[in-house]
């Protein structure tokens, strides 16, 4: 290697910032990664464990076919050019595909593979510049301990600050961006040993790379309009989720994650089924608590009772309730009930909430996501129920959203089961007296609920309170009953251990839409 313009002392400690940087970069491709695979394909602990063991068996290729890069220098400086297009553009690469042919592994996989490939020769590059760069006293393990903190960064770093100020698209450029600047550091720390075509390359990456930062926000607009059918009126990138909001005329649409929550022209129906059967039986309704709901459309149907005094609504992300709650026409679909002084609005875990919580409620109703995976299953766990039932008082009522007994039949009879196997707190050794129930709702087709309480409540004709545009004496007699094909069926209960039901969920949607 020819004699540089700096001295070795100086490109060392270069080359150990850059392990550093190039260790951040790494591991928030893998974190983005992970977050589009869960995102977009659902069940977030499968998808977390996929494309971590992917990507840490493509650092171990790269690892190894390191050992045949002749030039070291040149090797890490083109692994991190090559890494700024490929890490760079594997948002917007994966959100294009899935937005216009619903293909998601492929480019996923393909560009993670390639990724980690490239991150895997890295350190082993580094090492091998500061030995010919003739580093005194040359510990390998030094560079590896500024590799791990790198990586500490960016984990915490990830759900903190980046993708809630950045967003995946956008992170994923900016990070591609920092590869590359990497590689030009290098290339000016080094330049009497560079390449001309390295120059030229990176300068193009460079250009690339600050083209699609600069139009970034025009690459989401584009492609979530291609993922929806609406106008996207709102997008936004939370700690905990992607909500998107879409209008066409007068019809609203919530999706998070990119599922959907409610269309406005059918929400009546859920919310309706959800909330009356359980308030029309309850022999007190004075305090309700909501779990989930942060949309605000079970408290509008819950306020239609005169008698309640008291709405306790826990949804875990606070855009979501401030959304609905400030904005003038999203809070006039749920008839401003998130600004009624009656609703006290609580952003916190359910599970954390209900565990530290002393209050009884009258009613309780768990409006929460599908359990599509095992932070939201144990959330429809036994346990959960059995904690759950503590606050609810000795004559009170509990309903939940249960699936489709129709697409994932299993599973909406699993939660069934597990509510009638949680413990109840009135009698003990005995089980919860359950009644489950159905509705057509068009937007997620024929959907389930459950009942629960300590006794079975008083058979008596119900009151309906007024202004309901779907629930009735006859349409309350057929949600009862059950056809063959989505009657009830063995099923395990949901256990913490073995979250039986977040396999019963996944086969169901999978056997229709997959």
């Amino acid at each position: 290697m020819s004699d540089a313009p700096l001295g070795a002392r100086t490109r060392e400690v270069w080359l150990l910032i850059a392990t550093f940087l190039v260790a951040v970069a790494g591991l928030i491709y893998e974190l983005i990664a992970a977050t589009l695979s869960s995102y977009l394909l659902g069940d977030s602990v499968r998808q977390f464990s996929l494309v971590i063991g992917v990507f840490l068996s493509a650092m171990g290729v790269g690892a190894y076919l390191s050992r045949f890069v002749g030039q070291a220098l040149g090797g890490f400086i083109w692994a991190q050019i090559l890494l700024g297009i490929l890490g760079g553009f594997l948002a917007p690469v994966v959100f294009f595909a899935y937005a216009w042919t619903g293909a998601v592994e492929l480019p996923l996989f393909g560009l993670l593979i390639a990724v980690g490939i490239l991150s895997g020769m890295e350190i082993p590059l580094i090492a091998r510049v500061l030995k010919e760069i003739g580093v005194p006293e040359f510990r390998f393990e030094n560079v590896l301990s500024v590799d791990y903190v790198g990586a500490l960064a960016a984990s915490v770093a990830f759900p903190l600050l980046i993708v809630p100020q950045l967003g995946l698209m956008s992170a994923s450029l900016v990070f591609g961006g920092l590869n590359l600047c990497v590689a030009g550091l290098s290339l000016w720390m080094f330049r009497a040993d560079a390449q001309r075509s390295q120059w030229g390359v990176w300068a193009f990456a460079l250009i690339l790379t600050g083209a699609g930062l600069v139009q970034s926000e025009r690459l989401v607009t584009v492609a979530e309009a291609a993922l929806y059918e609406d106008d996207i009126i709102l997008s936004e990138t939370t700690p905990y989720q992607q909500i998107t909001v879409t209008r066409f005329r007068d019809r609203t649409r919530l999706f998070l994650d990119h599922s959907i929550q409610f269309d406005s022209f059918d929400e009546y129906r859920y919310h309706e089924m959800l909330v009356h059967p359980a308030m029309a039986q309850a022999s007190r309704r004075a305090d309700i608590l909501i779990l989930g709901g942060g949309d605000g459309m079970a408290a509008r149907e819950v306020l239609r009772w005169p008698d309640v005094e008291q709405i306790t609504l826990v949804d875990l992300d606070p855009r979501v309730t401030e959304i609905f709650q400030t904005h003038d026409d999203l809070a006039a679909l749920n008839g401003n009930a998130l600004r009624d002084p009656r609703v006290t609005i609580e952003n916190q875990d359910a599970w954390q909430f209900v565990e530290h919580s002393t209050a009884q409620y009258d009613v309780i109703l768990i409006d929460l996501p599908d359990p599509k995976n095992l932070a939201l299953s144990k959330l429809y766990s036994r346990a959960f129920y059995n904690l759950l039932l503590e606050r609810l008082s000795p004559q009170g009522l509990l309903a939940t959203q249960a699936g489709s007994p129709f697409y994932a039949r299993e599973a909406f009879w699993s939660v069934a089961a597990t509510l009638e196997a949680a413990r109840n707190p009135v009698k003990v050794g005995s089980g919860l007296w359950t009644l489950p129930y159905h509705a057509y709702v068009p937007s997620f087709g024929e959907w389930g609920f459950v009942l629960a309480a300590p006794y079975e409540p008083a058979q008596r004709a119900l009151d309906w309170p007024a202004g309901l545009r779907f629930l009735s004496d006859e349409v309350w007699e057929q949600a009862r009953a059950f056809s063959k094909d989505t009657g009830p069926v063995e099923v395990e209960v949901n256990r913490l251990q073995s979250h039986a039901l977040v396999s019963y969920y996944l086969d169901g949607w999978a056997k229709w839409f997959e």
